[in-house]
């Protein structure tokens, strides 16, 4: 069962990566409105239209939904007049000749068809099921299209962008600072961790008071600072959380030095004349790697949730469409008052999501870097099989 769990993470780790890499090709780019603000998921209520192009070649449209959240009118009218008729009344849209841009929300279309400037045209043009046409009564061409309020997988958000598209290139945001900072930081921690640890005296004493100085000092509102200090880009984010990211590794990375400095082994190769980089790189490092591996798969997760918290509280690129990004808009234009849960929960599941597969494999690897929980974990599988 456990070999199961980690084989699952793995393959959740793929599937996502594979979705980042293949996603914008899928969904395409999250830029400019698809549909009307917060439509709807396409799979969700069916008395809700999608997108209608209607074009005044065919004409005819068989309507039972509700009223469309938007109808626009475009084309070219040579002469005579665009004309669209319902069970209930024909409207002469335009008879002006020349381009046609026609909008439901312009307030001069509204008077030009004798309706009040605050009336809901869409409702009036789409009173009730049944039979609808445009048409023109001379020569031209026009299209009408028909906003219905409900757009693909995910619906749309504030902006009437694709929340799928957005939630897939959330995930790249939140892989590369995942990936990026956390290497960054086990860069630093192992670096300065086999050099305290092996140097000792008082290079171990100012690095270990750099980690505490470090540790001590509140995390959130430093990021917050020096985000608004060094700009909101993307490798400025990933700096940011970097330096804040380093000490616990370098602890655990000098612990580890401690407990091979004065090893036999150790002890031979000086005495050979091996120096100290030698020593540190080519015969220590190897030994700290696959726990460092641990810590690196570890500590993915608190980035992107330090990533997360920072783009919620409106400190990341506004361009850089990431997890924390989607739960900051949907917080600050009213998606949890409107009731449009399809822009909340797709960014929240997906961090809880990627940060459990990290933990998953980071334990995992911390496994097979300790032969302690080897050793646990086979005696608890034995006393499940017992059971």
């Amino acid at each position: 069962m456990n070999r199961l769990s980690r084989g699952f993470s793995a393959i959740c780790l793929a599937a996502f990566v594979l979705l980042a890499v293949t996603g914008p090709g899928l969904f395409g780019l999250p830029d400019g409105e698809q549909a009307p603000p917060y439509s709807v998921p396409g799979w969700m209520d069916r008395k809700i239209a999608r997108t209608i192009l209607l074009s005044s070649d065919s004409g005819a449209l068989s309507w039972n939904y509700k009223p469309p959240r938007r109808v626009s009118v475009t084309g070219e009218l040579n002469y005579g007049s665009i004309n669209w008729s319902t069970p209930e009344r024909t409207f002469v849209l335009t008879d002006s000749p020349g381009e046609v841009d026609l909008d439901a929300r312009d307030v001069p279309f509204k008077r030009a068809l004798g309706m009040d400037p605050f009336a809901d045209l869409p409702k009036a043009l789409f009173p009730s099921g049944g039979e609808y046409r445009l048409w023109i009564d001379g020569e031209g061409e026009a299209v009408m299209k028909i906003e219905g309020g409900r757009w693909g997988l995910l619906g749309t958000d504030h902006r009437g962008r694709d929340v799928a598209a957005l939630f897939v290139r959330g995930i790249r945001v939140s892989l590369i600072i995942g990936f990026s900072a956390t290497l960054i930081a086990a860069v630093l921690g192992v670096s300065l961790g086999l050099l305290s640890g092996y140097a000792g005296g008082l290079t171990d004493s100012l690095i270990m008071r750099a980690v505490d100085v470090l540790l001590s000092i509140p995390t959130l509102p430093v990021l917050m600072v020096l985000a608004g200090v060094w700009g909101k880009g993307l490798w400025n984010l990933v700096i940011v959380l970097s330096i804040f990211s380093w000490m616990g590794t370098a602890r655990t990375v000098r612990a580890m030095t401690l407990s091979l400095r004065d090893a036999p082994w150790v002890e031979g190769l000086r005495a050979l004349g091996a120096k100290r980089g030698y020593i540190i790189f080519r015969h220590l490092l190897p030994e700290v790697l696959p726990l460092l591996l641990a810590n690196v798969a570890l500590g993915v997760p608190g980035t992107i949730l330090a990533e997360a918290g920072m783009s919620f509280l409106g400190l990341s690129d506004p361009r850089l469409p990431s997890w924390g990004r989607m739960l900051h808009e949907a917080h600050t234009y009213g998606a949890f008052t409107s009731g449009a849960w399809w822009t909340i929960l797709p960014p929240g599941i997906g961090i809880a999501v990627i940060c459990l597969i990290f933990m998953d494999l980071g334990r995992k690897l911390e496994e097979r870097a300790d032969p302690r929980l080897v050793a646990k974990v086979g005696a608890e599988a034995l006393k499940e099989a017992a059971e």
